[in-house]
């Protein structure tokens, strides 16, 4: 079994309100652990078909979850 590892990142934006809090901020020098997912192999097999459907121009646009379900409206 193949699995696919994605590492997610996420931005902390910080607006130090005067200079002792940037040489603070700068001081702290904190290193975060990364957080990683592994997706199974169904998963990545389907992302790559809906890439590759995208790209040959299969595309189905979304109209609302009624159509998507083939429901009629009302």
């Amino acid at each position: 079994m193949n699995n696919y590892y994605f590492v997610i990142m996420d931005a902390l934006i910080v607006y130090p309100e005067n200079k002792e809090q940037l040489a603070a901020l700068k001081a702290m020098k904190i290193t975060f652990g990364q957080k990683s997912e592994v997706y199974p192999d169904y998963v990545v097999k389907g992302v790559k078909e809906s890439l590759k459907q995208a790209e040959d121009g299969e595309l189905t646009p979304y109209t609302g979850i009624k159509d998507m379900l083939n429901m009629a409206r009302v």
